[in-house]
């Protein structure tokens, strides 16, 4: 895949170029994407993949696609073949597949190396507990009780949670490292916990589990990864990171980088909240258009290029920030625009009847597939004497600078002929049911008549126009800044945040009955057009043979301001 941004640096790149001329690494560049099995991949994602990837690419090394699949709550192979697929179509590919759960032999070995050396022990403090004795950001730990056990009876009590002689939670493996560190991050973490669940990928083979922090420098180091690349929340888990790789005496030592996450306005960048979408039922599924997953994005229409184009213009900086919705739906746009054929589709219909159009009549009315690429031609479309339009195209009062239809006015349709609205019939409520309409006959488009000028030019369909779900998407929260991801003891202790509850966009899906021209009849699920003065579309997989299901990609109308 090209790297549409290869004259771009950044500071991770300057930091690989130095360690190259420094004869770090003897020259060896490396670097893994470590997604937890989980759920889908989602946007934010995306960011650090690319990064991963491309400097992997850019200096010719290594990339691995590791799965962190230490935590079995929640992991499912779904998830695994599911991240797979995203990667795949995003345009990305991967040296080495990998798991974490692959060196759950060397990490119990490691772990008892580290008891052996006095640097673990197993406590017995049970959650409260411990984080009472963990002291605060202002106030030092106070030693757990046991932690000056005997190595031997480290050992034993260590191999007693092995064969699961404990419940859960019982007791843990920490390392003994220092209560008073400033660095909670460093006061005696955890290494294993008990954990009598299923794996995915290893059964029931093991019922104590490796922590990330503890799991993930060592996978790292295996690999023999040059550059382990996490977002900004990771910097304070870095002398964690380092004390592994040194405390396990790994001659390979992998060195953390961190960079800013992504952010975006009014979206869902956790995998616990979106989990808790679907599990709900507020969303169809993970692969909802709504949802931020690839998956969803992927079903909605967005295209690979785009999100790339996205990522790649956000760039790499050491500072989080949030970046507005509007730019991700412009970079879609931009890229739609050159690359999706034109066609009509009205998605409220009002119909129009042609008073002094004859009887029966259908004439074919000729109009470009796209009007910045004449080699795609054109297409024919059935003008009959009923017609439809939109409904906000027809205004019985209409207020000024009204350009479209109303009682008295004239406007062109599309590629055809030049109408003025003789009446309108309403029903009991007041509601306009149809429009009755004079055609001018010599003003086609083409022909001599078609000189006279109107200021309004509207879409249309014809009577053999198909029926058509049409879905309508907005973002999954009413505003704000996004949910972002949680930390690993976040993730798991903490309950869903009001925000999510308070903030849900009730209307952020819209289903309409519209109609659309013929040609679009046997369209297949994920073709991409743009219909005209409405917005891009796709077709949905839900789509059956007669019942066409169409979802909005994004509109035309474009809410970023390229100047920001």
């Amino acid at each position: 895949m090209e790297n549409r941004e290869s004259g771009y640096t950044h500071f991770i790149e300057e930091i690989i170029r130095e360690d190259m001329a420094a004869g770090k690494n003897d020259g060896r560049v490396a670097t893994r994407f470590p997604p937890e099995p989980n759920g889908y991949l989602h946007i934010g994602h995306c960011k650090a993949l690319w990064i991963d990837w491309t400097m992997a690419r850019k200096f010719g090394g290594q990339f691995n696609l590791r799965f962190d699949d230490t935590n079995p709550a929640k992991e499912e192979t779904e998830f695994v073949e599911g991240i797979e697929n995203d990667i795949r179509w995003l345009g990305f590919d991967w040296d080495k597949v990998c798991f974490g759960s692959d060196y759950f032999d060397i990490c119990y070995q490691l772990a008892i190396k580290l008891i052996k050396k006095g640097l673990a022990y197993v406590c017995q403090l049970n959650k409260e507990e411990m984080r009472a004795y963990r002291g605060t950001l202002t106030t030092p730990g106070r030693n757990s009780p046991y932690r000056d056990r005997s190595v031997e009876e480290n050992l034993e009590l260590f191999e007693r949670m092995k064969n699961g002689e404990f419940d859960e939670g019982a007791c843990v493996l920490r390392a003994k490292i220092d209560m008073a560190s400033p660095n909670i991050n460093l006061r005696d973490p955890a290494l294993y916990r008990i954990l009598k669940r299923s794996h995915h990928h290893t059964g029931d083979t093991w019922c104590i589990y490796p922590m990330y922090d503890f799991a993930h420098p060592i996978q790292d180091a295996l690999e023999g990864i040059t550059h382990s690349l996490c977002s900004l929340e990771y910097e304070a888990h870095r002398p964690l990171y380092d004390w592994v790789v040194n405390a396990c005496e790994f001659e390979q030592k992998p060195r953390q980088i961190e960079f800013a996450r992504l952010n975006l306005t009014r979206t869902i960048m956790s995998k616990r909240y979106l989990r808790a979408l679907v599990e709900t039922g507020k969303v169809s599924g993970w692969d909802d258009p709504r949802m931020p997953t690839l998956a969803g994005m992927r079903r909605r229409g967005y295209t690979p290029a785009a999100i790339r184009n996205f990522c790649e213009r956000n760039g790499v900086s050491k500072t989080d920030s949030v970046v507005d919705f509007a730019f991700l739906e412009h970079c879609v746009r931009e890229d739609l625009e050159n690359t999706t054929p034109r066609a009509m589709g009205v998605l409220k219909p009002l119909r129009v009847v042609l008073t002094n159009w004859p009887e029966g009549h259908v004439e074919q009315v000729e109009v470009e597939n796209h009007p910045g690429h004449p080699e795609w031609g054109t297409r024919k479309l059935p003008f009959t004497g009923t017609l439809y339009i939109e409904q906000d195209d027809f205004a019985l009062n209409p207020p000024p600078k009204f350009f479209r239809l109303f009682p008295g006015g004239e406007v062109r349709l599309k590629g055809a002929y030049i109408i003025k609205c003789e009446d309108a019939i309403q029903d009991e409520n007041g509601n306009v049911i149809e429009v009755r309409c004079s055609v001018d006959l010599d003003s086609k488009s083409g022909m001599p008549g078609a000189a006279r000028k109107v200021k309004g030019t509207l879409h249309w369909v014809g009577d053999g126009a198909v029926p058509a779900e049409i879905r309508l998407y907005d973002c999954l929260l009413t505003d704000g800044d996004g949910i972002a991801e949680d930390g690993e003891e976040e993730e798991e202790t903490t309950p869903v945040r009001t925000n999510l509850v308070d903030n849900f966009n009730a209307d952020s899906i819209q289903v309409l009955q519209g109609l659309i021209e013929p040609s679009l009849a046997h369209a297949a699920a994920g073709d991409k057009f743009q219909l005209m003065r409405q917005g891009y579309f796709t077709i949905d997989p839900d789509s059956a043979p007669g019942k066409l299901v169409l979802n909005r990609i994004v509109s035309l109308k474009d809410g970023f301001k390229k100047g920001k």
